[in-house]
């Protein structure tokens, strides 16, 4: 071999780059380093305060244990849980309603959906998206008081937050599905499994960790919602668990009960009711993602 043979190729412009790039590169490293500390500054804020004024009184047995029934804003004691019960009854029955139609339309929309009628349905669910919950509260007002005269009650509250939860899961799941490669249902059509047996054996198992995802970030949005509780879901102080009767109580609601007031004891329960919503929000998170790791298709 000769010289010229043996001797390394120039290095291309690519290999090098030059000082003006690298110049960006690290504008674009700080810029995006920057906006994510302004961004995180709030949030820590925020968890901060939520923390420092609220933790005292989770401490306390009976804050998990009591209600408010008997206690008035100047005199402390009491606790939440018959906000912590109403809360957890309504997103509960919130998630059978809306969590099988949302798959469902997800699974059309993916698998089936095509022409007018799945561009209609794509469209809805966008335009629910973009509904407030005050809409979506009053919407269910004027159809279960109004037109049907009924009262308000938990499960008009459920009805509302339906609304709200079934556009986050419809969007999250549908994104979900179409992860799965096509090689997977191809491989399954080839050995003659019917369609809709693919998608509930192979595709939905597949895409289970990211559904769940989607389920507890619709969970999350509508916990924390107050427009639809204060509309069809006046608060109580008394534990209630019948959501076809009486009024129920939910943390949002006891938040807005005790934030008018003026004295120490309603005010601490106002931040210990707005931390016991976030514990209950992460609970719910670590809960969906430890269920989804052991649900995960092995490969």
């Amino acid at each position: 071999m000769t010289q010229d043979t043996l001797s390394p190729a120039p290095a291309s412009p690519i290999d090098k780059p030059s000082a003006g790039r690298a110049i960006k590169d690290k504008l674009a490293t700080v810029a995006v380093w920057t906006a994510f500390g302004i961004a995180i500054i709030p949030l820590v804020w925020i968890l901060y305060t939520v923390v420092d004024r609220g933790a005292n009184l989770l401490f306390d047995p009976h804050w998990w244990t009591n209600s408010q029934r008997g206690i008035v804003a100047r005199v402390a004691g009491g606790g939440a849980y018959h906000a912590i019960i109403g809360t957890l009854l309504q997103a509960a029955v919130t998630a059978i309603i809306a969590v099988p139609i949302a798959v469902f339309t997800a699974i059309y929309l993916v698998e089936y959906g095509r022409g007018k009628l799945a561009r209609t349905v794509s469209f809805m669910v966008d335009i629910l998206t973009g509904i407030p919950s005050i809409v979506a509260a009053l919407f269910i007002y004027a159809v279960w008081v109004t037109t049907f005269g009924l009262e308000r009650v938990g499960f008009a509250v459920c009805l509302a937050l339906v609304l709200l939860m079934i556009p986050v899961v419809v969007r999250s799941t549908e994104e979900m599905l179409k992860l799965v490669p096509n090689e997977l249902r191809e491989a399954s059509y080839a050995l003659g499994v019917p369609k809709w047996k693919t998608i509930f054996k192979i595709v939905l198992p597949t895409s289970f960790s990211g559904i769940v995802t989607g389920v507890l970030l619709g969970l999350a949005r509508i916990m924390g919602e107050t427009a639809p509780l204060l509309i069809l879901g006046p608060y109580s102080k008394s534990i209630n668990t019948d959501l076809f009767g009486g009024f129920m109580a939910a943390l949002p609601t006891m938040i807005n009960q005790d934030r008018v007031e003026s004295y120490d004891p309603a005010l601490n329960r106002v931040w210990a009711a707005a931390l016991t919503l976030i514990v209950l929000v992460m609970v719910l998170n670590i809960a969906g993602r430890v269920i989804a790791r052991r649900s995960k298709v092995s490969r």
